[in-house]
């Protein structure tokens, strides 16, 4: 797999660029479309979080395990929210995607789908990955069902895995999708962008 650099992604309402400090105001008003850090089962930042949310972000990537992005409005250039890649691996030519969140208002919209559909074409197409994966707290259902949209599949639950932001520890809901079955997920998103709506 070749080494995942920063790099910006575009495509249809959509920008997704490198995270920086300086998206640390539109990440807040983003996040406060719908009071997002409110979600126990979310990494949502509350407005005094943000720029430690980007540092770690930012820390992770120096460490070469995240590559963090602001998902842009492509026309206005406004913050909608963020996504990652993170847990890569290169000698098993794995990366997952998560820290994916979005204002209420785009939610259940186009942004998804668009940035998930740039962002798996690059794994997959330009960095050489054979599996990109998922995970999601066991609370978050509709993390779950967005996931499962995709056409990512169910690998299963890991127990008593990890923090949540009020203490409690979640059970975490493993998902992913290979390199070999990419090609029929990448049909179904584009069709999923094009097709009618009522």
């Amino acid at each position: 797999m070749k080494p995942v650099l920063p790099v910006e992604l575009a495509a249809g309402p959509v920008r997704l660029v490198p995270l920086t400090l300086a998206h640390a105001p539109g990440l807040q008003a983003a996040a406060a479309d719908g009071e997002l850090w409110n979600l126990r089962f979310t990494s949502v930042p509350a407005p005094d979080e943000t720029h430690a949310y980007i540092d770690t972000a930012l820390a992770g990537q120096a460490a070469g395990h995240r590559l963090p992005f602001a998902v842009l409005d492509a026309r206005s250039g406004e913050v909608l929210g963020s996504t990652s890649y993170h847990d890569i691996v290169p000698a098993v030519e794995r990366l997952e995607i998560g820290y994916t969140w979005y204002a209420r208002r785009v939610q259940r919209s186009a942004v998804n789908t668009t940035a998930k559909l740039l962002l798996l074409t690059h794994a997959f197409e330009t960095l050489g990955a054979q599996l990109v994966g998922w995970r999601t707290d066991n609370f978050n259902h509709a993390s779950q069902r967005a996931i499962e949209r995709l056409g990512a599949r169910r690998d299963g639950v890991i127990r008593h895995h990890a923090l949540r932001r009020d203490g409690t520890v979640r059970d975490t809901v493993m998902y992913s999708l290979t390199a070999g079955e990419w090609p029929e997920v990448r049909a179904h998103l584009q069709w999923q962008l094009t097709r009618p709506r009522p």
